[in-house]
Protein backbone atom coordinates (compact mmCIF):
# COMPACT_ATOMS: atom_id res chain seq x y z
CA UNK A 1 0.00 0.00 0.00
CA UNK A 2 0.98 3.68 -0.46
CA UNK A 3 2.22 4.38 3.08
CA UNK A 4 3.56 1.12 3.94
CA UNK A 5 6.29 1.59 6.40
CA UNK A 6 4.97 5.15 8.11
CA UNK A 7 4.16 5.06 11.87
CA UNK A 8 2.35 7.70 12.97
CA UNK A 9 1.68 8.57 16.77
CA UNK A 10 -2.17 10.01 16.80
CA UNK A 11 -2.70 11.83 19.98
CA UNK A 12 -6.27 13.38 19.04
CA UNK A 13 -9.53 12.70 20.12
CA UNK A 14 -13.08 12.92 18.32
CA UNK A 15 -13.28 13.70 15.04
CA UNK A 16 -11.11 15.96 13.03
CA UNK A 17 -7.32 14.21 14.11
CA UNK A 18 -9.05 10.87 14.51
CA UNK A 19 -10.16 10.74 10.64
CA UNK A 20 -6.98 12.30 9.42
CA UNK A 21 -5.38 9.14 10.90
CA UNK A 22 -7.68 7.05 9.83
CA UNK A 23 -7.03 7.96 6.11
CA UNK A 24 -3.51 7.05 6.54
CA UNK A 25 -4.17 3.82 8.47
CA UNK A 26 -6.62 2.54 5.27
CA UNK A 27 -3.36 3.24 3.45
CA UNK A 28 -1.24 0.99 4.80
CA UNK A 29 0.11 3.46 7.83
CA UNK A 30 0.94 2.08 11.14
CA UNK A 31 -0.90 4.34 13.14
CA UNK A 32 -1.07 4.22 17.17
CA UNK A 33 -3.46 5.34 19.33
CA UNK A 34 -2.33 7.04 22.71
CA UNK A 35 -4.95 7.06 24.58
CA UNK A 36 -5.86 8.55 27.48
CA UNK A 37 -6.89 6.98 30.82
CA UNK A 38 -10.25 5.66 30.22
CA UNK A 39 -9.73 5.47 26.92
CA UNK A 40 -10.61 7.83 23.94
CA UNK A 41 -13.81 9.37 24.51
CA UNK A 42 -15.83 7.93 21.59
CA UNK A 43 -15.30 4.76 23.11
CA UNK A 44 -18.15 5.61 25.28
CA UNK A 45 -20.90 7.04 22.85
CA UNK A 46 -23.62 4.57 21.33
CA UNK A 47 -24.75 2.75 19.43
CA UNK A 48 -23.00 -0.11 19.54
CA UNK A 49 -22.30 -3.24 18.05
CA UNK A 50 -19.88 -6.36 18.94
CA UNK A 51 -15.93 -6.02 18.64
CA UNK A 52 -13.55 -8.27 17.35
CA UNK A 53 -13.19 -9.36 20.96
CA UNK A 54 -16.69 -10.30 21.18
CA UNK A 55 -17.19 -7.36 23.33
CA UNK A 56 -19.87 -4.07 22.49
CA UNK A 57 -17.88 -1.59 20.77
CA UNK A 58 -19.05 2.01 20.09
CA UNK A 59 -19.50 2.41 16.20
CA UNK A 60 -18.13 5.87 16.29
CA UNK A 61 -14.85 4.72 17.37
CA UNK A 62 -14.65 1.84 15.35
CA UNK A 63 -15.68 4.15 12.71
CA UNK A 64 -12.46 6.22 13.18
CA UNK A 65 -10.63 4.05 14.51
CA UNK A 66 -10.02 1.06 12.39
CA UNK A 67 -7.03 -0.97 11.46
CA UNK A 68 -5.10 0.72 14.49
CA UNK A 69 -3.46 0.30 17.62
CA UNK A 70 -3.97 1.13 21.29
CA UNK A 71 -1.87 2.69 24.07
CA UNK A 72 -3.03 3.70 26.73
CA UNK A 73 -0.51 6.41 28.67
CA UNK A 74 -0.56 9.00 31.35
CA UNK A 75 1.57 11.73 30.13
CA UNK A 76 1.20 13.51 33.45
CA UNK A 77 3.50 10.80 34.81
CA UNK A 78 7.25 10.88 33.90
CA UNK A 79 7.48 7.72 32.63
CA UNK A 80 4.51 7.80 30.25
CA UNK A 81 6.10 11.00 29.48
CA UNK A 82 9.12 9.72 28.41
CA UNK A 83 7.42 6.34 26.89
CA UNK A 84 5.64 9.05 24.77
CA UNK A 85 8.94 10.57 23.46
CA UNK A 86 10.75 7.25 22.95
CA UNK A 87 7.79 6.27 20.35
CA UNK A 88 8.10 9.44 18.99
CA UNK A 89 12.05 8.56 18.13
CA UNK A 90 10.40 5.54 15.70
CA UNK A 91 7.97 7.73 14.44
CA UNK A 92 7.46 9.50 11.13
CA UNK A 93 4.27 11.76 12.09
CA UNK A 94 2.89 12.87 15.34
CA UNK A 95 -0.93 14.00 14.89
CA UNK A 96 -2.39 16.44 17.93
CA UNK A 97 -5.69 18.22 18.88
CA UNK A 98 -5.33 19.94 22.11
CA UNK A 99 -5.32 23.64 22.20
CA UNK A 100 -2.54 25.43 21.75
CA UNK A 101 -0.05 25.49 24.81
CA UNK A 102 -1.37 21.69 26.06
CA UNK A 103 1.68 20.06 24.99
CA UNK A 104 4.28 22.16 25.62
CA UNK A 105 2.98 22.21 29.01
CA UNK A 106 3.17 17.96 29.43
CA UNK A 107 6.81 18.31 27.98
CA UNK A 108 5.68 16.62 24.43
CA UNK A 109 5.37 19.45 22.32
CA UNK A 110 7.31 19.86 19.39
CA UNK A 111 10.01 21.14 20.16
CA UNK A 112 10.55 18.04 23.00
CA UNK A 113 9.69 15.66 20.31
CA UNK A 114 12.14 17.40 17.76
CA UNK A 115 15.22 16.98 20.21
CA UNK A 116 14.46 13.68 19.99
CA UNK A 117 13.41 13.13 16.51
CA UNK A 118 14.60 16.04 14.22
CA UNK A 119 12.60 14.10 11.23
CA UNK A 120 9.33 13.83 12.80
CA UNK A 121 6.15 15.66 11.01
CA UNK A 122 4.83 17.03 14.09
CA UNK A 123 0.49 18.14 12.93
CA UNK A 124 -0.85 20.07 15.16
CA UNK A 125 -4.82 20.58 14.43
CA UNK A 126 -6.93 23.18 16.33
CA UNK A 127 -9.49 25.32 16.05
CA UNK A 128 -7.73 29.15 15.56
CA UNK A 129 -3.69 27.87 15.09
CA UNK A 130 -0.59 27.93 16.82
CA UNK A 131 -0.71 31.71 16.42
CA UNK A 132 -3.27 34.58 16.70
CA UNK A 133 -5.55 36.86 19.41
CA UNK A 134 -7.92 33.46 19.31
CA UNK A 135 -5.08 30.99 19.47
CA UNK A 136 -6.56 29.55 23.08
CA UNK A 137 -10.56 30.04 22.61
CA UNK A 138 -12.16 26.63 23.41
CA UNK A 139 -14.71 25.90 21.12
CA UNK A 140 -15.71 22.84 18.50
CA UNK A 141 -17.06 22.83 15.15
CA UNK A 142 -19.58 25.45 14.84
CA UNK A 143 -17.95 28.16 17.00
CA UNK A 144 -14.95 27.97 14.03
CA UNK A 145 -17.81 28.27 11.30
CA UNK A 146 -19.80 31.09 13.35
CA UNK A 147 -16.60 32.78 13.54
CA UNK A 148 -15.74 32.64 9.89
CA UNK A 149 -18.43 33.62 8.66
CA UNK A 150 -19.75 30.64 7.11
CA UNK A 151 -22.95 30.00 9.49
CA UNK A 152 -24.36 33.14 8.86
CA UNK A 153 -25.24 31.82 5.63
CA UNK A 154 -26.49 28.61 7.09
CA UNK A 155 -29.79 30.28 7.53
CA UNK A 156 -32.50 29.13 5.07
CA UNK A 157 -33.04 32.45 3.44
CA UNK A 158 -34.72 33.89 6.82
CA UNK A 159 -31.35 35.15 8.34
CA UNK A 160 -31.45 32.65 11.27
CA UNK A 161 -28.71 30.18 11.29
CA UNK A 162 -29.27 26.44 12.42
CA UNK A 163 -27.25 24.14 13.50
CA UNK A 164 -24.88 22.31 10.63
CA UNK A 165 -25.31 18.65 10.12
CA UNK A 166 -22.32 17.90 8.77
CA UNK A 167 -19.61 19.21 10.76
CA UNK A 168 -17.31 21.02 7.97
CA UNK A 169 -14.46 23.11 10.17
CA UNK A 170 -13.79 19.74 11.94
CA UNK A 171 -13.79 17.54 8.58
CA UNK A 172 -11.62 20.34 6.16
CA UNK A 173 -9.61 20.59 8.90
CA UNK A 174 -8.61 16.67 8.71
CA UNK A 175 -8.34 17.25 5.16
CA UNK A 176 -6.08 20.34 5.42
CA UNK A 177 -4.09 18.78 7.48
CA UNK A 178 -3.26 15.58 6.09
CA UNK A 179 -2.41 17.77 3.20
CA UNK A 180 0.22 19.47 5.01
CA UNK A 181 1.47 16.30 6.57
CA UNK A 182 1.69 14.74 3.21
CA UNK A 183 3.77 18.11 2.14
CA UNK A 184 5.75 18.05 4.94
CA UNK A 185 6.87 14.19 3.79
CA UNK A 186 7.60 15.07 0.66
CA UNK A 187 9.87 17.91 1.90
CA UNK A 188 11.49 15.70 4.02
CA UNK A 189 12.65 13.43 1.61
CA UNK A 190 15.20 16.31 0.07
CA UNK A 191 16.23 18.18 3.27
CA UNK A 192 15.87 15.57 5.63
CA UNK A 193 14.00 17.68 8.11
CA UNK A 194 10.82 17.25 10.05
CA UNK A 195 8.20 20.10 10.14
CA UNK A 196 5.42 21.22 12.31
CA UNK A 197 1.67 21.42 10.00
CA UNK A 198 -0.97 24.12 11.76
CA UNK A 199 -3.82 23.01 10.52
CA UNK A 200 -7.07 24.87 11.73
CA UNK A 201 -10.92 25.01 11.57
CA UNK A 202 -10.75 28.44 11.15
CA UNK A 203 -8.18 28.71 8.28
CA UNK A 204 -9.87 25.72 6.61
CA UNK A 205 -12.83 27.84 6.67
CA UNK A 206 -12.03 31.00 5.31
CA UNK A 207 -10.15 29.72 2.83
CA UNK A 208 -13.67 27.44 1.69
CA UNK A 209 -14.91 31.25 0.93
CA UNK A 210 -13.30 32.06 -2.56
CA UNK A 211 -16.97 31.80 -4.39
CA UNK A 212 -18.36 33.99 -2.26
CA UNK A 213 -16.34 36.36 -0.40
CA UNK A 214 -16.32 38.39 -3.96
CA UNK A 215 -18.82 40.97 -2.23
CA UNK A 216 -16.60 41.34 0.67
CA UNK A 217 -13.77 41.92 -1.18
CA UNK A 218 -15.26 44.53 -3.44
CA UNK A 219 -18.23 45.63 -1.18
CA UNK A 220 -17.57 45.38 2.38
CA UNK A 221 -20.96 43.49 1.94
CA UNK A 222 -21.23 39.93 2.93
CA UNK A 223 -23.53 37.35 1.01
CA UNK A 224 -26.98 37.36 1.16
CA UNK A 225 -28.71 33.60 0.48
CA UNK A 226 -31.68 35.35 -0.91
CA UNK A 227 -29.18 36.98 -3.65
CA UNK A 228 -26.32 34.67 -3.83
CA UNK A 229 -26.25 32.52 -7.07
CA UNK A 230 -25.19 29.17 -5.28
CA UNK A 231 -26.52 29.77 -1.47
CA UNK A 232 -30.31 29.96 -2.28
CA UNK A 233 -30.91 32.50 -4.29
CA UNK A 234 -30.63 31.15 -7.92
CA UNK A 235 -33.83 29.55 -9.37
CA UNK A 236 -31.82 26.64 -10.02
CA UNK A 237 -29.54 25.70 -7.64
CA UNK A 238 -32.33 25.33 -4.80
CA UNK A 239 -34.37 23.06 -2.60
CA UNK A 240 -37.69 22.41 -3.58
CA UNK A 241 -40.72 20.97 -1.29
CA UNK A 242 -42.96 17.89 -2.83
CA UNK A 243 -45.97 16.82 -2.32
CA UNK A 244 -45.26 14.28 -0.18
CA UNK A 245 -43.13 16.64 2.36
CA UNK A 246 -39.75 15.44 0.93
CA UNK A 247 -37.44 17.47 -1.12
CA UNK A 248 -36.23 17.42 -4.68
CA UNK A 249 -32.96 19.96 -5.41
CA UNK A 250 -32.24 21.76 -8.31
CA UNK A 251 -28.30 21.81 -8.69
CA UNK A 252 -27.28 22.88 -12.03
CA UNK A 253 -27.86 26.47 -13.05
CA UNK A 254 -26.73 25.90 -16.62
CA UNK A 255 -29.16 27.80 -19.36
CA UNK A 256 -29.43 24.42 -21.13
CA UNK A 257 -30.92 22.38 -17.38
CA UNK A 258 -33.43 25.66 -16.99
CA UNK A 259 -34.48 25.42 -20.82
CA UNK A 260 -34.83 21.39 -20.46
CA UNK A 261 -36.96 21.77 -17.56
CA UNK A 262 -39.11 24.63 -17.86
CA UNK A 263 -39.92 23.09 -21.54
CA UNK A 264 -41.06 20.05 -19.88
CA UNK A 265 -43.45 22.03 -17.55
CA UNK A 266 -44.53 24.26 -20.87
CA UNK A 267 -43.13 27.56 -19.26
CA UNK A 268 -40.45 28.59 -21.83
CA UNK A 269 -41.53 32.14 -20.89
CA UNK A 270 -39.63 31.79 -17.63
CA UNK A 271 -36.07 30.11 -19.07
CA UNK A 272 -35.11 33.89 -20.09
CA UNK A 273 -35.16 35.20 -16.84
CA UNK A 274 -33.07 31.82 -15.72
CA UNK A 275 -30.38 33.53 -18.22
CA UNK A 276 -29.83 36.70 -16.03
CA UNK A 277 -27.43 36.91 -13.49
CA UNK A 278 -30.10 38.47 -11.18
CA UNK A 279 -31.47 36.39 -8.19
CA UNK A 280 -33.79 38.82 -7.54
CA UNK A 281 -35.08 38.71 -11.38
CA UNK A 282 -35.52 34.91 -10.80
CA UNK A 283 -37.86 34.95 -8.06
CA UNK A 284 -40.93 34.78 -10.16
CA UNK A 285 -39.11 31.05 -11.28
CA UNK A 286 -38.46 29.93 -8.00
CA UNK A 287 -42.30 30.77 -6.77
CA UNK A 288 -43.53 29.00 -9.98
CA UNK A 289 -41.23 25.94 -8.95
CA UNK A 290 -41.94 26.12 -5.62
CA UNK A 291 -46.14 25.78 -6.52
CA UNK A 292 -45.18 23.09 -8.86
CA UNK A 293 -42.71 20.78 -7.07
CA UNK A 294 -45.98 20.54 -4.81
CA UNK A 295 -47.89 18.74 -7.25
CA UNK A 296 -46.33 15.63 -7.42
CA UNK A 297 -44.49 13.19 -4.32
CA UNK A 298 -40.97 12.85 -4.82
CA UNK A 299 -40.72 9.21 -6.18
CA UNK A 300 -43.22 11.26 -9.05
CA UNK A 301 -40.70 13.81 -9.49
CA UNK A 302 -37.95 10.99 -9.49
CA UNK A 303 -39.25 8.73 -12.28
CA UNK A 304 -40.19 12.02 -14.03
CA UNK A 305 -37.25 14.15 -14.07
CA UNK A 306 -34.67 10.79 -14.46
CA UNK A 307 -35.73 11.21 -18.25
CA UNK A 308 -34.39 15.30 -18.66
CA UNK A 309 -30.64 16.09 -19.30
CA UNK A 310 -30.55 18.03 -15.29
CA UNK A 311 -28.59 19.02 -12.82
CA UNK A 312 -30.92 17.49 -9.60
CA UNK A 313 -31.17 14.99 -7.03
CA UNK A 314 -34.15 13.75 -4.24
CA UNK A 315 -32.74 14.49 -0.97
CA UNK A 316 -32.33 11.26 0.79
CA UNK A 317 -31.64 10.42 4.84
CA UNK A 318 -28.75 9.25 5.20
CA UNK A 319 -29.56 6.10 5.59
CA UNK A 320 -31.20 5.97 2.36
CA UNK A 321 -27.81 7.36 0.84
CA UNK A 322 -26.40 4.06 3.19
CA UNK A 323 -28.28 2.31 0.09
CA UNK A 324 -27.40 3.88 -2.94
CA UNK A 325 -26.00 1.47 -5.55
CA UNK A 326 -23.52 4.01 -6.83
CA UNK A 327 -22.09 4.30 -2.37
CA UNK A 328 -21.29 0.62 -2.75
CA UNK A 329 -19.83 0.47 -6.70
CA UNK A 330 -17.44 3.54 -4.91
CA UNK A 331 -16.74 1.15 -1.68
CA UNK A 332 -17.78 3.66 0.03
CA UNK A 333 -20.12 1.46 2.15
CA UNK A 334 -18.74 -2.01 2.92
CA UNK A 335 -19.90 -4.91 4.59
CA UNK A 336 -17.82 -7.13 6.27
CA UNK A 337 -17.65 -11.06 7.11
CA UNK A 338 -19.28 -10.55 10.35
CA UNK A 339 -21.92 -8.62 8.31
CA UNK A 340 -21.21 -5.17 9.91
CA UNK A 341 -21.58 -2.11 7.98
CA UNK A 342 -18.26 0.08 7.25
CA UNK A 343 -18.02 3.49 5.52
CA UNK A 344 -14.89 3.14 2.92
CA UNK A 345 -12.15 5.35 1.85
CA UNK A 346 -12.42 8.22 -0.53
CA UNK A 347 -8.44 8.02 -1.23
CA UNK A 348 -8.43 6.37 -4.12
CA UNK A 349 -6.00 5.44 -7.43
CA UNK A 350 -5.42 3.52 -10.55
CA UNK A 351 -3.32 1.53 -8.64
CA UNK A 352 -3.43 0.91 -4.85
CA UNK A 353 -6.29 1.43 -3.22
CA UNK A 354 -6.78 1.60 0.62
CA UNK A 355 -7.37 -1.95 2.21
CA UNK A 356 -10.19 -1.50 5.06
CA UNK A 357 -9.39 -2.85 8.37
CA UNK A 358 -12.36 -4.01 10.03
CA UNK A 359 -10.84 -4.32 13.67
CA UNK A 360 -10.25 -1.64 15.95
CA UNK A 361 -8.44 -1.69 18.95
CA UNK A 362 -9.67 -2.69 22.64
CA UNK A 363 -8.31 0.13 25.05
CA UNK A 364 -4.56 -0.75 25.60
CA UNK A 365 -4.68 -3.83 23.43
CA UNK A 366 -1.38 -2.99 21.74
CA UNK A 367 0.69 -2.14 24.85
CA UNK A 368 3.05 -5.19 25.51
CA UNK A 369 3.56 -5.12 21.95
CA UNK A 370 4.78 -1.48 21.58
CA UNK A 371 6.86 -1.28 24.96
CA UNK A 372 8.60 -4.44 24.12
CA UNK A 373 9.70 -3.19 20.50
CA UNK A 374 11.38 -0.37 22.77
CA UNK A 375 12.88 -2.13 24.93
CA UNK A 376 11.02 -2.46 28.17
CA UNK A 377 10.99 -5.46 29.74
CA UNK A 378 8.14 -7.86 30.76
CA UNK A 379 8.49 -6.90 34.43
CA UNK A 380 9.11 -3.26 33.88
CA UNK A 381 6.08 -3.14 32.09
CA UNK A 382 3.41 -5.12 34.19
CA UNK A 383 4.85 -2.33 36.82
CA UNK A 384 3.80 0.46 34.46
CA UNK A 385 0.56 -1.33 34.61
CA UNK A 386 0.28 -1.40 38.34
CA UNK A 387 1.62 2.00 38.76
CA UNK A 388 -1.63 3.84 36.39
CA UNK A 389 1.91 5.24 34.05
CA UNK A 390 -0.42 3.03 31.27
CA UNK A 391 -3.72 4.87 32.37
Amino acid sequence: MKLSGLRVIDLSMYLPGPHLTLMLADHGAEVIRIEPPGGEPSRHYGPYEEGTDGTPQSIWFRNLHRGKKSLCLNLKDPEGKEIFLKLCETADVVVEAFRPGVMDRLGVGYSHVKARNPRIIYCSVSAFGQTGPLREKATHDMGAQALAGVLSINDNGDGKPVVPGIPAADMGSAMMGLAGVLMALYARERTGQGDHVDATMYDTLLSFTAHLSASVIADKQPPQTRTGRSIGGAAFYNVYETKDGRYIVLTGREPKFAENLLTYLGRTDLIDLCKRDDCVAQEPVKAYLRDTFKTRTQAEWVEALSKLDLGWAPVLDLAEAFDVPHAKARDMIVTDPKGRIHVGNPIKFADGNAQLSFDSPALNQHADELLTGLGYTPAAIADFKQRGVLG
